[in-house]
């Protein structure tokens, strides 16, 4: 039978025994709490390092929707210059042709000094210009076409003779003369290779090869626009249609 000694030390044992689980559980406790905290400050830092991620991609995003809304703004204003200084032009020649008829007009009878270029004066290229643009604007698309021939036929060097090829094309286009039109701008390639028009006839060529269902041949055009013309606004808009897959 165990004695009073063997009782106490046992029970000294278990009081150093319950100690020591006292003790390891406060350190386990502390522990604990120390990854909790560690946790809890990593996740603060996930949560601020999300905000900052978010809110660089919304001013990113809204960077480049700026930018690209200033980027359309500037094409539109340079659209609107470039009208209206055809107009400007226009103008112009119809005030310098007044002007020249006017001693015509007020000449004396019998008086013949003032007789001569000013019978013959006739619109400016602008002035015909113009006034084929609006009635291709109109829907008169064979006014409009013969309008453009007439300037074509009167002023061959026009410097905006490659941009009036490309609308008697349009005209056809808009006729659904697939046939004329291609044609036509094949002649704005072929005549005018280095100006801003090539690129852009090229690209209404493959746009009416692709309606025709000729896709291999529209994307010979694509590839020819990327490769020759690669800073023009085309070549972006065919490397766009060049990577999507070809229906089939």
């Amino acid at each position: 039978m165990a004695s009073k000694g063997d009782i106490r030390v046992l029970q000294d044992e278990m009081r150093s025994l319950r100690t020591s689980i006292s003790h390891s559980d406060t350190l386990q406790r502390m522990k604990t709490d120390s990854a909790m905290m560690l946790v809890a400050k990593v996740n603060d830092s996930l949560r601020a390092l999300s905000t900052r991620v978010n809110n660089f991609q919304g001013s990113v995003s809204g960077e480049l929707f700026e930018i690209g809304r200033q980027l359309l703004t500037i094409q539109e204003l340079t659209g609107q210059s470039q009208r209206r200084l055809q107009e400007l032009r226009a103008e112009w020649e119809q005030t310098r042709g007044q002007a020249n008829a006017a001693p015509q007009a007020t000449a004396a009878p019998g008086d013949t000094s003032h007789t001569g270029p000013a019978q013959s004066q006739g619109p400016g290229p602008y002035q015909l210009y113009m006034l084929a643009l609006g009635q291709l604007r109109q829907g008169s698309y064979g006014a409009a076409r013969q309008g453009f021939q007439d300037l074509l036929a009167q002023y061959p060097t026009f410097e905006d003779a490659p941009a009036a090829l490309t609308y008697i094309g349009e005209s056809f286009a808009r006729e659904r003369n697939e046939a004329a039109a291609d044609s036509v701008y094949q002649l704005v390639v072929t005549k005018y290779p280095q100006s801003a028009q090539a690129p852009n006839a090229l690209y209404k060529r493959a746009l009416l090869l692709k309606g025709a269902g000729k896709e291999q041949e529209a994307r010979v055009l694509l590839q020819r626009i990327v490769k020759e013309y690669p800073r023009s606004d085309e070549a972006s808009l065919a490397g766009d249609l060049l990577a999507t897959p070809v229906k089939k």
